[in-house]
């Protein structure tokens, strides 16, 4: 009598993630909305290049016809859907991009967390497609290093991110632990997003978006304003829109009542 083997069969493992995504929430009327973001885009190119990003639909609250029209107007301007927020027992198509279940506002606290879980202290960054990078460290449990006693510990990763050479033109730093540092000039086409405040000690060309996670208490400050845009927890201002003689000068950049202003760092 013969037997067969057993099979050996592998178990699928599902493991739950985090990511961090830009939210669009369309308002009403809805061609005004669309005008508001074709001036975004036509002064920030390939911002949502490769970014997901979430459609709040909870203000608009359109029906499923509207909802396939909005994701095709988009679609013709490069922003991809990844995911649809809508509150109900609204049906949508399989066409249409997924309804999320549960979201909640990032903050920088939280995502400190979370990266202090998975990661080591971050290095200061020495060229800019190396900011933000953390350096892992695992162990093995039970074992301790041979250089380092039970009591010794890493030190909190820092909240300030120090770029120490000049942000070329198409490079793109974002931060979601605290304020940013330039030590040289930001190139025109580039870009800064920081969860904090954002610094830039030499010539501002690019664009500065801060307090991206609703730390609306953020500033911009550069020593020589050529801003193509400038941006504070989401209200953001153009160069078109800026006072001439704010051009060329040191500013500072701030929200005073949902209002975002841009003065000489004097004041």
């Amino acid at each position: 009598m013969t037997f067969a083997a057993p099979v050996e069969t592998k178990s699928i493992r599902f493991r739950a993630r985090s990511f961090v995504a830009f939210t669009l929430t369309p308002e009403t009327p809805l061609s005004e909305w669309l005008e508001s973001l074709d001036r975004w885009i036509g002064n920030s190119p390939g911002y949502f290049a490769g970014r997901p990003v979430v459609l709040n639909l909870n203000t608009l609250k359109p029906a499923v016809s509207q909802i396939e029209a909005l994701v095709a107007e988009l679609g013709l301007r490069g922003i991809r859907i990844y995911a649809i927020e809508l509150e109900g027992n609204t049906v949508l198509e399989p066409s249409l991009p997924p309804l999320l279940i549960g979201a909640k506002e990032a903050t920088a606290g939280l995502l400190m967390q979370a990266d202090q879980k998975a990661a080591g202290r971050p290095e200061e960054a020495g060229r800019p497609e190396e900011a933000g990078r953390a350096e892992e460290g695992r162990a093995e449990p039970g074992k301790q290093s041979e250089d380092r006693q039970p009591e010794d510990r890493l030190p909190d990763a820092p909240a300030t991110l120090m770029v120490k050479t000049p942000i070329r033109s198409g490079q793109s730093i974002f931060h979601a632990h605290g304020d940013v540092i330039v030590l040289g000039s930001v190139a025109s086409g580039s870009e800064i997003v920081a969860a904090g405040s954002i610094h830039v000690y030499g010539t501002l060309r690019g664009r500065a978006s801060a307090g991206v996670l609703g730390h609306s208490a953020a500033r911009i400050f550069c020593r020589k304003n050529e801003a193509e845009l400038l941006s504070v927890d989401g209200w953001y201002c153009t160069a078109e829109e800026m006072e001439p003689a704010l051009r060329g000068k040191a500013v500072q950049a701030f929200l005073e009542k949902d209002t975002l202003r841009i003065a000489p760092f004097s004041q």
